[in-house]
């Protein structure tokens, strides 16, 4: 008998050990999806725009479709990847990170100079396109936000057991991918919903609701766009300075440094931080922008012209 309850004890000794293991694992995957989530509000700012122009009905199954494609470009290429170059050659993740890190400025750079008419895209022409072609350039896009995120996990469960790590990207993977294309789907729902209210609500009160709401929704996407710009410069600049740093060059990283020091307060002092990591950002991002342009228009020439060989 005092074996069967001794047995008893080890399977509830056990199981303790098993809610803890797996409390601790949910808990590090939400850290961790919080430290990284601002990479992902670029997603959010530049996914709706690829809906922009399709009919109402279409507009969910084409997003349904992306966060698909979102989910392998996680699961099935980048999560594998990131962790054979982590088991194989860790030092080659800073150098990773830092080439995203450059993206993620460049691209903010780019919008910037897009503001004042000078990016590289200003004056692309807005053809018309299929379904598949608008899926295809949303998943590339997510590719690299992608990316981007899953290494700045695999870099934030550096020092956990590979099992732990892999559940952990795995619930990141799923919690971004969802939270952030379950958002693009409500904000490219808002209009239809307003005008829904505004056309059908049963009281004046709901319709003048309904007409607030579409009023409101061309700014709350011209203010996403803002603040998705604000993260891929302040993201990526940290990035920048932190594995610069890793690599042997510390002069960013000390002026970040030096910025947040300047506050004794905590919440200054990541406001001063992240304010010269944006600045950082800002800086670098808009080199970057301004060095791409000329190479840019080559390329867009050669294709122009190559475009037009073909048709003769």
């Amino acid at each position: 008998m005092s074996g069967f309850f001794a047995l008893l004890d080890d399977i509830a000794t056990l199981a303790k050990l098993t809610l803890s293991t797996v409390d601790d694992t949910a808990s590090i995957a939400v850290k961790t999806s919080a430290k990284v989530s601002a990479a992902a509000v670029d997603d959010v700012a530049t996914t709706p725009q690829y809906v922009t122009g399709i009919t109402p009905d279409r507009e969910l199954p084409i997003i349904k479709r992306i966060t698909l494609g979102s989910l392998r470009n996680k699961l099935l290429i980048i999560l594998p990847i990131g962790l054979l170059l982590t088991a194989v050659a860790p030092a080659l993740l800073p150098v990773a990170l830092i080439l995203g890190g450059a993206y993620l400025c460049f691209e903010g750079g780019e919008k910037i100079l897009e503001r004042f008419g000078h990016g590289s895209h200003a004056q692309e022409s807005a053809g018309p396109v299929d379904e598949a072609q608008i899926i295809r350039q949303a998943i590339t896009t997510d590719f690299i936000l992608s990316t981007e995120i899953m290494l700045l996990a695999l870099a934030e469960v550096e020092g956990e057991s590979s099992m732990r790590r892999i559940i952990v990207l795995v619930l990141i993977a799923l919690l971004i991918t969802f939270a952030v294309y379950g958002l693009v789907a409500a904000l490219i729902k808002l209009d239809d919903a307003g005008a829904h209210l505004a056309g059908q609500g049963r009281t004046g009160a709901v319709r003048s609701v309904g007409r607030a709401i579409v009023k409101s929704a061309p700014a709350l996407f011209r203010g996403i766009g803002v603040v998705g710009t604000v993260a891929m410069l302040w993201v990526g600049g940290h990035i920048l300075a932190v594995n610069l740093a890793k690599v042997g060059f510390h002069p960013l990283h000390q002026v970040i440094e030096w910025a947040e020091e300047l506050a004794h307060n905590p919440v200054l002092s990541w406001i001063t931080g992240t304010a010269m990591s944006c600045l950082v950002g800002t800086v670098i991002g808009t080199l970057l922008a301004l060095a791409w342009q000329p190479v840019h228009h080559v390329l867009a020439h050669t294709h122009n012209t190559s475009g037009e060989y073909t048709d003769n």
